[in-house]
């Protein structure tokens, strides 16, 4: 029985608990002390690449660990910081970038910049929230989408971004009921839809996105037994055909309620 839900309140209900859990971990603590023992070390943004231990810490700990190998491009996303509204992070649709370049911010503070409190606690806390919601993916990925939406929502101001980030495209379409071929669409038919069924304001507080997440989860847990049912030959055997009609009366049900009405 899928409880994505009851995970996600257990995780979330007591967060420092839960964060400190991951934090002293023998992997995540040895990793953590390198990262805030070396980094005030590095001066430059060559000497922040070319430490490569360092450098895919701080990708990790904004989610960013898919792009490490792009050296070229990460090195331009700092070299131009992120001073003005024309610097390269300031033009990229995904706010990743621009997080990375506001806490190693060596465009505005050169040597400096691995010293503030962004570029060395606040790194080491991302890693370990990015931890956590690795960990609970490797267990179920509902999970660890809800976490990662829980995180993101309050940055949500347009539907682009929700569709320039994977993992909340993925969290969006969910609770809405919408299929992943939609992705297939036109980018701005897209947004429109989005925009059309979700007041993106509400992301700023925290019981809506509370509320929201809870459907996604449900959405999600609701679809994966589905597909659980339709795939084993000894629940169709049995009467598996009832249990699914089921799961589909309860997704348009569902599908049929707007997000905040």
């Amino acid at each position: 029985m899928l409880s994505t839900i009851a995970d996600y309140t257990r995780l979330t209900q007591d967060m420092g608990k839960s964060l400190t859990q991951v934090a002293t971990q023998p992997d995540v603590s040895r990793e953590t002390d390198y990262f805030l023992s070396h980094i005030g070390n590095v001066k430059t943004i060559d000497g922040f690449l070319k430490d490569y231990r360092l450098y895919s810490y701080a990708m990790k700990a904004f989610g960013l660990s898919d792009m490490t190998y792009a050296k070229a491009f990460m090195r331009k996303v700092l070299t131009e910081g992120v001073g003005n509204k024309n610097t390269f992070a300031n033009k990229l649709t995904d706010t990743r970038y621009r997080e990375f370049a506001t806490a190693f911010n060596f465009a505005a503070l050169g040597s400096n910049a691995t010293k503030t409190a962004q570029a060395t606690t606040g790194t080491a806390t991302h890693y370990v929230t990015q931890t956590m919601e690795q960990k609970a993916g490797d267990q179920n990925e509902g999970l660890r989408l809800a976490l990662y939406f829980t995180r993101k929502a309050s940055t949500i101001t347009t539907a682009y971004q929700v569709l320039a980030d994977k993992a909340l495209t993925q969290v969006v379409q969910t609770a809405l009921g919408l299929p992943s071929t939609i992705s297939a669409a036109d980018i701005d038919a897209q947004a429109k839809l989005i925009a059309s069924k979700v007041n993106l304001t509400d992301f700023q507080d925290p019981a809506k996105v509370t509320k929201f997440v809870q459907r996604f989860a449900a959405m999600w847990d609701a679809t994966q037994a589905q597909s659980d049912n339709s795939t084993n030959p000894a629940l169709v055997l049995i009467g598996g055909a009832s249990s699914a009609s089921m799961d589909i009366d309860m997704l348009s049900k569902l599908q049929s309620i707007r997000f905040g009405k």
